[in-house]
């Protein structure tokens, strides 16, 4: 997503922190992170759709006294005890996992999600650190945004580490508008002690 140009100009000022901490800012490319959302949320709500299918009020969570048969007490457990965004993600979950589709879906989610990975491993092979916006907009306000694709695309810039396994942590950045905007860094796999250093290091250098 296209960033405003208050974003802009506070990740100009995150490249000039760290190159005042003696780091050399180089610009990279992942073209496949593009197709990392909907990547993610098949994967996950496939998951989640095949983890929650035991929660039918006899083995797990609470037993419903209502209904007659099994069916009718399954449907009320699950309709008590899950939220609206738990079972918009087991529906979609079902059907990516349901016959006919699972290669379609599912199984062409998993390719791209490894295809993913070795692109970011590609990357680190020329730097320590890849570091950007957490989110393409600064924090919602309390009960701002209840349209859940809005608040799934916020998601955009933190599930591609997500999806490739490396260890990511976000930072205060600044604000816009008055409201807090992160910083995320990156680290290849088992980089956690290298994050933390460089983590540390530019919150510091930003707080300045």
């Amino acid at each position: 997503r296209e960033l405003g140009p208050e974003a802009l100009a506070l990740i100009d000022h995150w490249a000039s922190a760290i190159e005042e901490l003696g780091g050399e800012v180089v610009e990279i490319s992942l073209p496949l992170t593009e197709y990392a959302l909907p990547t993610y949320y098949l994967i996950a709500s496939a998951e989640a759709s095949a983890n929650l299918a035991r929660f039918d009020g006899v083995r797990y969570t609470t037993v419903s006294a209502e209904g007659t048969t099994a069916k009718e007490m399954i449907a009320t457990s699950r309709t008590l005890g899950f939220g609206r965004e738990v079972k918009r993600r087991i529906m979609l979950g079902t059907f990516a996992l349901s016959a006919g589709y699972y290669d379609r879906y599912y199984g062409k989610a998993q390719r791209v999600r490894t295809l993913i990975a070795r692109e970011f491993e590609k990357a680190f092979e020329n730097v320590d650190i890849i570091f950007g916006p957490t989110s393409p907009t600064p924090a919602f306000r309390l009960g701002e945004k209840k349209d859940p694709i809005a608040m799934y695309l916020s998601d955009v810039f933190t599930l591609p580490s997500a999806l490739a396994g490396v260890p990511a942590i976000s930072i205060p950045g600044g604000e816009i508008g008055g409201l807090p905007f992160g910083l995320q860094l990156i680290a290849p796999r088992l980089g956690e002690g290298k994050l933390l250093r460089a983590a540390y290091a530019l919150e510091g250098a930003l707080s300045r």
